[in-house]
């Protein structure tokens, strides 16, 4: 990375850039955690009919699908940590998925490691935003494939399971 002049629009643009990825971050683990309540509420809502032999189906239909919504959405929100036990290598700052900014990445070297690779990076302005681009890079990855993907699953769950159990009660309540 070559950056011919490091300035304050730039600094500007990753902070706010990663500001919108923390409050992406957040919105997602909202969304899980209103899933995994609606889905949880629903679940002793549904119970007492399954007593009823007329709605026996549907009612288990309902319950099944919360249980598979609630999974999902407990997913979503579970923090995933990709700590890698070992050392970091000279090879590893090099590598995208390395982030000296990611406690992840970093907990692996020691301080002094650490520090020297800070120092580093630091001093060259260049490496300085490379880092924190990859950063946001990790980031977005992230909440694009893995929390956003299960919230989405979590809610598809949730209408499926809806759709299916009233359509399996309306067609047993015309047999």
């Amino acid at each position: 990375m070559d950056i011919q002049k490091p300035a304050g629009h730039l600094d500007q643009m990753i902070r706010q850039t990663r500001a919108h990825h923390v409050s992406l971050s957040s919105l997602a683990d909202q969304k899980a955690n209103m899933m995994l309540t609606i889905a949880a509420l629903m679940i002793p809502l549904s119970t007492r009919f399954l007593y009823e032999e007329r709605s026996h189906l549907a009612a288990t239909t309902l319950i099944a699908f919360c249980v598979l919504t609630i999974v999902l959405a407990a997913y979503a929100a579970m923090p995933k940590l990709k700590i890698r036990n070992g050392t970091v290598s000279s090879n590893d700052h090099k590598k995208a998925s390395f982030n000296l900014l990611f406690f992840g990445s970093f907990t692996r070297m020691t301080y002094s490691e650490y520090m020297g690779a800070m120092e580093t990076m630091m001093n060259d302005p260049n490496m300085v935003y490379e880092t924190q681009l990859r950063e946001i890079y990790s980031m977005g990855h992230y909440l694009a494939r893995k929390k956003y993907k299960f919230v989405l699953f979590s809610y598809l769950s949730f209408i499926t399971g809806i759709l299916v159990s009233s359509t399996i009660y309306v067609i047993g309540s015309y047999s």
